[in-house]
């Protein structure tokens, strides 16, 4: 069976520590969807990790599934402010597997973020997309405001 996002057979489902399985495949769609594969598969992080991570207060993932598995999803970190009493939320991953695409995925997703968002007491969830990422810019223009900004990776070592 295939889904199809105005039937409704896409479930969206936000990863408890009990999902290790899930979050795992979510791995698999980001290598895939970013052609990273060597990134998200080389060095998977242990089960009990996974468990951990997926613990955490600060750390979201919320997942499409079709026929119980994972066609999309992203992962997110809520962001304690210091300037008020307030959070933020930064999605670091979202992707969607290239046959379920232009379904709504992507932004039924995010819509699922802004319910946690709003039950985490944040005041905004912001993202940031490469410059040529298009479908990705459109995606984020439709749902917000854009910024041009700039970003640097400041590295650690020598």
């Amino acid at each position: 069976m295939f889904c199809y996002a105005n039937y409704m057979e896409y479930i969206y489902k936000q990863l408890t520590s009990s999902d290790v399985e899930l979050l795992k495949q979510l791995l698999q769609v980001f290598g895939e969807a970013f052609n990273e594969i060597n990134t998200y598969q080389d060095n998977v992080p242990t089960d009990e990790y996974l468990t951990y991570l997926l613990a955490k207060q600060d750390f979201i993932t919320v997942v499409a599934l079709c026929n119980n598995e994972v066609v999309g999803g992203l992962t997110a970190y809520v962001l304690e402010k210091f300037e008020q009493n307030r959070r933020e939320i930064y999605i670091y991953d979202l992707a969607v597997q290239e046959q379920h695409r232009r379904k709504g995925i992507a932004t039924n997703v995010i819509h699922e973020l802004k319910t946690i968002a709003k039950q985490k007491d944040a005041y905004v969830i912001y993202v940031q997309a490469d410059h040529g990422d298009d479908a990705a810019i459109r995606l984020y223009e439709s749902l917000g405001v854009k910024e041009d900004v700039f970003h640097f990776d400041i590295p650690i070592g020598d």
